[in-house]
């Protein structure tokens, strides 16, 4: 498979074009109520139309921080991914988390995981996670996930760390 590497230039570009998704997701989550599921493909339309003095006007109003419905960035580096929490995934069931991440563009999950009130930046006590495959991403019904879905979701074991 081959590796696309960027020159220093386009890892500038992608970085902003990052910031500019992340802040249109921010805005339209915190300033117009969007649900948080929605705001990716918003955002993919609309981030191309922004010139850098509203980027600005957004940066000066939201900041850099907060959450938004991935918060994930393909260019992150390893170590600055695992500090935004580990995988769930490898989480016992029953245990209190904060999910500081869904590495994800489907729709359908994110709407399944909001379902279950798994959402970026929430506290709940992490699901049961299944082999068996009832459907895509979990059984509809029961309070577990499918390998599939929990793969996607970053976060923080509360017993462990002061968050």
């Amino acid at each position: 498979m081959a590796r696309l590497v960027l020159t220093a230039a386009g890892r500038k570009i992608a970085r902003r074009l990052t910031l500019r998704h992340h802040l249109i997701e921010r805005m339209l989550t915190e300033m117009f109520g969007m649900e948080w599921y929605k705001v990716h493909d918003e955002a993919e339309r609309l981030e191309h139309a922004v010139s850098p003095d509203f980027e600005a006007k957004l940066l000066a109003r939201l900041g850099r921080g907060s959450v938004s419905s991935r918060n994930l960035s393909e260019l992150e580096s390893p170590d600055s991914r695992r500090r935004r929490g580990l995988l769930l995934l490898s989480e016992r069931a029953g245990k209190r988390y904060r999910v500081s991440g869904i590495y994800e563009r489907d729709r359908h999950l994110l709407q399944f995981l909001e379902a279950r009130g798994i959402r970026p930046g929430q506290n709940s006590v992490w699901p049961s996670v299944t082999t068996i495959k009832p459907s895509r991403y979990g059984h509809p019904l029961a309070p577990c996930l499918g390998r599939p879905a929990a793969e996607k979701i970053l976060g923080f074991n509360l017993s462990s760390r002061s968050v």
